[in-house]
């Protein structure tokens, strides 16, 4: 089976308290003289404490139009996800050399060369390095990845795999947007990057295992979450209704799948799951009856750097690896939920 030999996170420079980062959106999101109790009611109900950003916080006034935030989006990506990558694989005790397959996941900018192709040369990657990037799973992307790494690795057993995910979230904040979506995504999301080093089953010695996996679309949900591209970058469609979503469908999609493993949700030891926000965490709490401290790690991540995107559920994981110190032979399960409407389930043993 295979195994995470490692899991690094990295953030950037720039932290703020979320008064701080309330006091920049109301700048540069609300007209001058505007009623901001709207904006601070929400902010102060994210659960978020402080978050980092990539620029200081007075620079996003002059972002000027979606190319100028591409620009530092590529540039700021490829120096964090450097640091992510080298983290990991310095803890897995790993060369760059040692690499076959990278795969790299972003929603926040595009680049082409891809992020990943970027950081071939400047990590010291074998030229013949397999290379995957991949847009648009937004929040999923990071159970995604871990399960594709997984696929890949299951045919590959000899090979070592990176999944890189870094998201800049703060260079898609709308301004003069005062959308109810717009000052909820400014509430709840930060910048950060992370990175899983994964091997295959004959090359693997220690580490969680990856037992299994489980991908789910649910119908007639495309409107809930997403991106609407225009002319100032990436709008952010974000529904009221995705606690109902996850409430209508969750439960049975983990019940259904855990069963198939002679498991129930009493057995799961560990929940790596991502901090979508306080609303969509208690319902998963609800639905699946999950007792007291289960999301304790997921909360606190929340808390500490705000909802990563798609990096969050993997900061998830390397702070339960690192300071939950579970049981060898625990079952755990890593989920995420994203665009398209979609759930993403990776069981794992420790």
């Amino acid at each position: 089976m295979t195994r995470i030999a490692a899991v690094h996170g990295a953030l950037p420079p720039h932290r703020h308290t979320q008064r701080e980062v309330t006091d920049m959106v109301a700048a540069t999101c609300l007209p001058p003289g505007a009623d901001r109790r709207l904006l601070d009611r929400l902010h102060g109900n994210a659960g978020v404490r402080t978050r980092h950003t990539v620029l200081p916080l007075e620079s996003y006034r002059d972002l000027d139009g979606f190319g100028a935030a591409n620009d530092v989006f590529i540039r700021s990506a490829t120096d964090l996800g450097g640091q992510a990558v080298r983290g990991a694989l310095r803890a897995a005790g790993l060369r760059p050399t040692d690499v076959d397959l990278l795969m790299f996941t972003s929603v926040t900018g595009i680049a082409a060369p891809s992020v990943d192709a970027r950081l071939v040369a400047r990590l010291g990657l074998r030229s013949d390095v397999k290379r995957l990037p991949v847009f648009g799973l937004g929040c999923v992307a990071g159970a995604a990845g871990v399960a594709r790494i997984h696929d890949y690795l299951l045919g590959r057993p000899d090979d070592v795999a990176v999944l890189l995910s870094v998201e800049l979230c703060s260079l898609t904040f709308q301004r003069q947007d005062v959308t109810p979506a717009n000052l909820v995504a400014t509430a709840l999301f930060g910048d950060g990057a992370a990175a899983v080093v994964a091997l295959g089953g004959r090359r693997a010695t220690a580490g969680p295992e990856i037992v299994a996996t489980r991908s789910r679309m649910y119908p007639e949900t495309e409107h809930v979450m997403g991106w609407s591209v225009g002319s100032t970058g990436f709008s952010v469609v974000l529904d009221p209704a995705v606690p109902d979503v996850v409430r209508r469908y969750l439960a049975d999609d983990v019940r259904e799948f855990l069963d198939e493993h002679g498991l129930k949700p009493k057995d799961i030891a560990h929940w790596v799951c991502h901090p979508g926000g306080p609303k969509v965490l208690e319902t998963v709490t609800e639905v699946l009856g999950l007792p007291d401290g289960a999301l304790d790690v997921t909360w606190r991540s929340l808390a500490d750097v705000g909802n990563l995107s798609s990096a969050s559920v993997l900061h998830v994981l390397r702070d339960t690896i690192e300071h939950r110190r579970p049981e060898p032979g625990t079952p755990g399960l890593l989920l995420a939920m994203g665009p398209g409407f979609c759930c993403e389930l990776v069981l794992l043993r420790w």
